[in-house]
C-alpha cells in the first residue's frame, strides 16, 4: 500500500485549527488525563505540533496540566469553548507590529520607561518588572526589540524567563523545544484534514515571520542544531526563509518579527552551541528575585532558605535550589494543606543527591526534628456503616438473622 502524495495545491488551513482540535479531544473526553503521544497518534499530528497546542491550551487556562517527566492533559471547564473555534489567526492576517520610523538604535537611554507595574500576562497571572539596565526588564526587551537585537535568557528553570517573555510580549508565539522538536515543528508541515485530503499547517515560525510577532524559542538548547540551522536565515540580514516541503515558497519577515531564546544551563541535554550563541547579541541571566517572594508574602523562613540553598549552587557546593516557581509553589500548598505538608513537598521535589542537604536547610531555618518528602501512611480506618432504625449490624455479611 502506498501513502497518497500531499496535494500540489493545498489549502491553508484556519490558524489555532490543531489547538481546537487538541481541545475537542479533550472535551470528548473529560474523565481522562491524555499524553502527548496518545493525542498524536490520534490526531494524526506531530508530537512536537501537538505538545504546542496543549501548552497554548494551558497557558490561555483552557485546559489542565498535571505531571512532569511525562506531562498529561485534561478538559476543565473552558476547553469545550476553545474547541470550537480556532485561537490564532492564520499567517497574513494579523497587521505586522508598528515599529519606530527613525533610526531605532539612537533611542536615547534617559527616555521615560513605560512599564513600570505589575503587568498581567495573556493567562491572567501577574509579572512584575525586575530591574535591566537601569529600566524595567520588560522595557528593555521591547527596546532591544526595536533595534532588531536578539536576545537569549538563561538562568536555572522556574525563574520567570518564559514569564518575563510573554509580560513583554502580548503578540508572543512560542516554541517549547525539546530533543524530539522538528524542523516541521518549527515551518510547518503537511497534515491529514478532517476531509481525508492533506493541507500544508504553517508553524509558529512562519505565523511570527508573516505577522510581525515575537516568537520565544523555549529550552532553544534542547533542539538539535540541525533543526535551530531553519530559523537562522529568518534572523540575519537575509530575513527569510524557504519552505523547501511547500513547493519551495520564500517565507519574508515583516517589521516587528523578533525572536528570543530560552536556555536552562543545568539541564541535561541543553548544549549551546558556538552557532546558536551568535546568533543573540544580548545574552541576559535570570535568577530568582528572592525579594519579590518576601514581597509577595511567600513564609519569610522559608525564603531565607531558598537564598541560602542558591549561594550553595552558585558555589558549586550544591545541585538545587527552590526558585520563584517553588516558592509560589509552596505558598499555594501551605494554604491548602498546612506548613508541615508544604515543608515536606519542598523537600520532595528536590533532586534525589540534594534532598538531605535541603532537608538540614529547612530543619534549621524551621526548627522542626524531621522533614521528610510527602509520603502516603498506613491506610486509614473505614467509616462506621451507618445503620437505619430498627436494623441489625451483622458481622457475617449476606446471614440474616
Amino acid at each position: 500500500m502506498t501513502t497518497p502524495a500531499p496535494p500540489t495545491s493545498p489549502a491553508r488551513t484556519k490558524g489555532g485549527e490543531l489547538r481546537a482540535k487538541v481541545a475537542r479531544l479533550l472535551a470528548d473526553r473529560p474523565a481522562d488525563a491524555l499524553t502527548i503521544g496518545g493525542m498524536a497518534r490520534q490526531l494524526g499530528h506531530s508530537h512536537g505540533a501537538v505538545r504546542n497546542a496543549a501548552h497554548t491550551l494551558v497557558r490561555r487556562g483552557e485546559a489542565d496540566q498535571s505531571g512532569t517527566g511525562q506531562p498529561e492533559f485534561r478538559a476543565n471547564s473552558k476547553t469545550a469553548a476553545a474547541a470550537q473555534s480556532a485561537v490564532i489567526s492564520p499567517p497574513g492576517t494579523h497587521a505586522p507590529r508598528v515599529q519606530a520610523a527613525t533610526a531605532r538604535t539612537t533611542m536615547p537611554a534617559a527616555a521615560t520607561p513605560k512599564q513600570t507595574g505589575p503587568i498581567r500576562r495573556a493567562g491572567g497571572q501577574l509579572y512584575h518588572p525586575r530591574e535591566l539596565a537601569d529600566l524595567p526588564d520588560v522595557e528593555a526587551l521591547n527596546r532591544l526589540r526595536d533595534a532588531d537585537v536578539p536576545v537569549l535568557l538563561y538562568g536555572p528553570p522556574g525563574t520567570g524567563k518564559t514569564s518575563l517573555v510573554e509580560a513583554a510580549f502580548p503578540d508572543l508565539l512560542t516554541v517549547a523545544g525539546d530533543g524530539d522538536t522538528t524542523v516541521g515543528d518549527l515551518i510547518g508541515e503537511y497534515t491529514q484534514a478532517d476531509s481525508g485530503g492533506y493541507v500544508f499547517q504553517y508553524g509558529p515560525l512562519v505565523t511570527a515571520m508573516t505577522e510581525g510577532r515575537a516568537l520565544l524559542i523555549d529550552d532553544a538548547t534542547l533542539i538539535s542544531p540541525k533543526v535551530l540551522a531553519s530559523l537562522y536565515p529568518a534572523m540575519d540580514g537575509r530575513r527569510q526563509i524557504q519552505v523547501k516541503a511547500h513547493r519551495g515558497e520564500t517565507i519574508k519577515a515583516e517589521p516587528g518579527f523578533y525572536v528570543v531564546a530560552g536556555h536552562n544551563p543545568g539541564v541535561h541535554g541543553a548544549v549551546l552551541t558556538e552557532a546558536l550563541s551568535s546568533r543573540f547579541s544580548v545574552q541576559i541571566q535570570v535568577g530568582t528575585d528572592y525579594d519579590l517572594a518576601l514581597a509577595l508574602r511567600i513564609d519569610a523562613r522559608v525564603v531565607r532558605v531558598a537564598r541560602n540553598l542558591a549561594r550553595q549552587v552558585e558555589l558549586g557546593e550544591l545541585g538545587w535550589a527552590p526558585q520563584l516557581r517553588e516558592l509560589l509553589s509552596y505558598q499555594k500548598t501551605e494554604a491548602v494543606l498546612g506548613t508541615n505538608a508544604a515543608l515536606g513537598n519542598l523537600v520532595g521535589i528536590a533532586p534525589v543527591e540534594d534532598r538531605d542537604a535541603v532537608a538540614e536547610a529547612v530543619i534549621k531555618a524551621v526548627g522542626v526534628k524531621k522533614i521528610e518528602p510527602l509520603t502516603l501512611g498506613k491506610q486509614l480506618p473505614s467509616p462506621a456503616v451507618r445503620q437505619t432504625p430498627g436494623s441489625t449490624a451483622s458481622a457475617h455479611p449476606g446471614r440474616t438473622r
